[in-house]
């Protein structure tokens, strides 16, 4: 059955930093591992897929190295040479030509690496040297999942070379052509260490206190504003998520204060992994944390959390959220926003083609037109 509802809240465009967002249909940060080596290059084959899924309200990239000391898992791309800003520009280049707009996500892991991944086998580094326990990661196409190590304190006078990584990955973001980025400050990795209490136990001036904690995550948003602009500068926090061993003592306080810092900033937007990502009830009261963070952040919201196209509608209808993005089944369905806008059915994703390998699984997955061609 066609749905062509004039007032469906997916299909309601958005004015959203200088870009006009046909719908609310983002596609998540998705990593893929399938960047060219050596080097971790974007090829021909990563702008084919950005390029099918350019129906988007918005892509948000797969997470990029910012360095190669942000690196936590082989294959995954990078900017920070002349090598992937180039392949990058294929990548915005196809999707621009599509009538897409594009994000990148700026990564670095902190502590979840492996010294086999790091320049010269260096320690990985983090606020604080504790291991974070149960975590995992590949190092090559056959190793198979292994430990993250303890990683190595950073020195305190190491803190603006970690900003300047940030602000460096953001400039070169704009030479490859992209709209905006996302600063990803979730998901166990380097800002969210910093941010949440259970992996930053320092002294000086950037751990111990909500303050302090505070601190490098927000000199590197300002940092990344000051290359963008506020408008073209987003942010992606999980403040309830344990993955990647994660825990923090207050986070109604923590990202309550967090969010009022970022809607100072008047960023463009803030995107919240709000559940379900890998054991994020674990750390419980997501719902608290939430009207928290809305109490105090006015701008753009949008909600990451496994949502069916029925959870979205209802979601923006009611106010929680501005836009949704959707992660496994834009994957699967490189036309997700026909799909929601028709009700038709969707491909069902294959989880063993998620991470390395080629086309299949990748570039392969058939839209509604295919399917309907070769019927």
């Amino acid at each position: 059955m066609s749905n062509q509802n004039p007032n469906d809240p997916l299909f309601q465009p958005l004015n959203m930093g200088g870009l006009t967002l046909p719908n609310r249909v983002l596609m998540s940060p998705l990593t893929r591992s399938r960047s060219s080596q050596p080097g971790d290059i974007p090829n021909d084959m990563n702008a084919r897929y950005y390029q099918q899924r350019a129906s988007a309200g918005l892509i948000l990239s797969e997470a990029t190295q910012i360095s190669p000391q942000g690196k936590g898992y082989a294959f995954t791309p990078g900017i920070h040479s002349q090598d992937q800003i180039d392949g990058w520009k294929k990548v915005t280049d196809a999707v621009h030509s599509a009538g897409g707009r594009i994000h990148m996500q700026l990564w670095h892991v902190g502590r979840i690496s492996h010294p086999e991944l790091q320049p010269d086998g260096n320690q990985p580094v983090a606020p604080s040297a504790i291991k974070p326990e149960g975590a995992k990661t590949f190092i090559s196409a056959d190793s198979g999942m292994v430990d993250v190590p303890e990683p190595r304190a950073l020195e305190t006078h190491e803190m603006a070379g970690i900003v300047e990584q940030y602000r460096q990955g953001a400039l070169n973001a704009q030479k490859a052509g992209f709209d905006g980025v996302e600063v990803h400050a979730a998901n166990g990795y380097l800002l969210d260490q910093f941010l949440k209490s259970g992996s930053n136990h320092r002294t000086d001036e950037y751990g111990g206190s909500l303050e302090n904690r505070l601190r490098l995550p927000l000199m590197v948003i300002q940092a990344v504003i000051d290359v963008w602009g506020k408008d073209k500068v987003g942010v992606r926090i999980g403040p309830t998520g344990s993955f990647n061993a994660m825990h923090d003592d207050n986070p109604i306080e923590t990202f309550g204060a967090f969010a009022k810092h970022l809607n100072d900033l008047g960023i463009a937007y803030l995107e919240v992994v709000e559940d379900s990502f890998q054991g994020n009830h674990a750390n419980g009261r997501p719902e608290e944390v939430i009207a928290a963070i809305r109490t105090v952040y006015k701008g753009t919201y949008i909600a990451n959390g496994a949502y069916t196209a029925e959870e979205a509608r209802r979601r923006i209808s009611e106010g929680r959220c501005d836009l949704v993005t959707f992660g496994r089944p834009f994957i699967a369905n490189p036309d997700l926003p026909e799909r929601f806008r028709e009700n038709a059915p969707l491909n069902e994703w294959d989880d063993s083609t998620f991470y390395g390998g080629g086309e299949h699984g990748y570039t392969d997955y058939p839209t509604l037109e295919e399917l309907e061609t070769n019927a």
